[in-house]
């Protein structure tokens, strides 16, 4: 018997179906956008749009700056899904239901997943409006047994103990760092290690010196459990963090942390980060030449 915040391969392959019945887009990419940089949607051409309300079985985003709408079609000739809002562990969702978009999308053909997200940096030479290439991740619920795969593991989607440790692809990585500087972004695009916790607090100050101390370079809300589910379907993950804000990491700081500040820094930073992730799909090595053409 499946506890009751279990989603299965049927539930999600009827949620496949039932979009794929409805557009002649067949994804090779999926793409999920973070606080404020849901223009990424926008850029797609020939687009089938579905409110997530609509959609058997999904989540609905409850988050200003999350706009809550399925977006399909093509960026540089690429076929591409694209999530303009994301869920979140404070919203109150089991991580299995915050995760179940991402094998709704295995199971509509995508083969790499892109993810963006606004986060807070605990590197001191990172600065607001960095844009960060995640090489790694401390997934803190984790270590409390919050895990997305946890419960019975379907092998339809993947093995029961999925390797990490190479879960944001290195060639991806590389990709996004050479696009980058090709399009002078050199100062302000960084590599490191995001940090996922549970929100909707933003960190204390002791929370942040802990985190810096355990090698997080940033820290946030989402993603990692988004990119565990992907690797465990076997899908390929780049995943960027614009830095919104620093967080504060000293007792005499006046600063702190809000949402209207990450809203503000994705809307100025958006552009470029859009720049970036269609500048990729250029790269035609990135999908492996996908055989279903755009």
């Amino acid at each position: 018997m499946f506890p009751s915040n279990h989603y299965g391969y049927e539930e999600c392959e009827a949620t496949a179906d039932w979009l794929l019945a409805r557009t002649g887009v067949r994804p090779a990419v999926g793409i999920v956008c973070g606080s404020g940089l849901g223009g990424l949607a926008d850029m797609l051409k020939d687009q089938v749009a579905f409110n997530y309300e609509d959609i058997p079985n999904f989540p609905q985003s409850t988050v200003h700056g999350h706009a809550g709408r399925l977006v399909f079609g093509t960026l540089k000739g690429r076929s591409c899904v694209c999530m303009q809002g994301r869920f979140h562990l404070y919203e109150g969702y089991p991580v299995q239901k915050i995760t179940l978009p991402i094998r709704i999308f295995k199971l509509l053909g995508v083969d790499t997943v892109m993810l963006t997200n606004a986060a807070g940096g605990l590197n001191r030479d990172f600065k607001v409006g960095d844009i960060m290439v995640i090489k790694d991740h401390l997934n803190l619920p984790g270590f409390a047994g919050v895990n997305p795969l946890s419960g019975p593991n379907d092998e339809r989607f993947g093995a029961r103990f999925p390797c990490m440790s190479d879960a944001y692809d290195g060639a991806l990585r590389q990709m996004a760092m050479h696009v980058g500087r090709e399009l002078g972004y050199g100062d302000f695009l960084k590599e490191g290690v995001y940090c996922v916790l549970g929100g909707p607090s933003f960190e204390t100050i002791a929370e942040s010196r802990m985190l810096h101390k355990l090698g997080a370079d940033a820290v946030g809300m989402s993603t990692a459990h988004e990119v565990i589910v992907a690797r465990h379907c076997g899908m390929r993950v780049l995943a960027l963090s614009l830095i919104t804000n620093q967080a504060v990491m000293d007792y005499d700081s006046e600063a702190k942390a809000n949402h209207e500040e990450v809203l503000e820094t994705g809307t100025r930073r958006a552009a470029q980060l859009e720049r970036l992730v269609s500048t990729m799909m250029l790269h035609s090595n990135m999908m492996h030449m996908d055989p279903r053409g755009p």
